[in-house]
């Protein structure tokens, strides 16, 4: 593309070290509206990356925020947070109730986990681990939390 040069000498003269990420739109609604196997045939048969993946990291920096993961017999969710956020904010974003009563996070990181395959390996492995109300929750972290419903309060 003849614009790509002057466009990124511009970013660099007027701010300096800022993310600039070439993608063509038309080609990125393309894949968005294909299922995953025909965006990964496409991909393939130009030879091409998609950059959604790359805008939406350097979104998610940009704006400070990160993700964390509850898994239960059912689902895996993700939620996103602020970085920075200690455990009870964090279990405030899945329910008010999680923050007022709460007393642990069981944490683990996502990384370990998908190299161990398994939360009792990763328990065997000493990678499960209990953390309080001072723990800041860290991008990837798999947790479960433990909480008084009635969130400390007497009847």
């Amino acid at each position: 593309n003849k614009f790509l040069k002057p466009i990124f000498e511009w970013v660099q003269a007027n701010a300096p070290n800022s993310a600039m990420i070439p993608y063509c739109g038309a080609f990125e609604m393309e894949l968005v509206e294909l299922d995953a196997e025909g965006t990964a045939e496409k991909l393939k048969e130009l030879e091409v990356t998609s950059a959604l993946p790359k805008m939406i990291q350097s979104a998610f920096k940009m704006v400070h925020l990160i993700l964390f993961y509850t898994a239960g017999p059912d689902e895996v969710r993700a939620w996103i947070i602020r970085k920075g956020f200690k455990a009870p904010q964090a279990a405030g974003v899945i329910h008010t109730d999680f923050e007022a009563g709460f007393i642990c996070a069981e944490v683990m990181a996502f990384d370990e986990l998908k190299e161990h395959g398994t939360e009792l390996a990763m328990k065997a492995a000493g990678r499960y681990r209990q953390e309080g109300k001072t723990y800041v929750v860290q991008d990837g972290d798999v947790i479960f939390y433990k909480f008084n419903p009635t969130g400390g309060k007497k009847k």
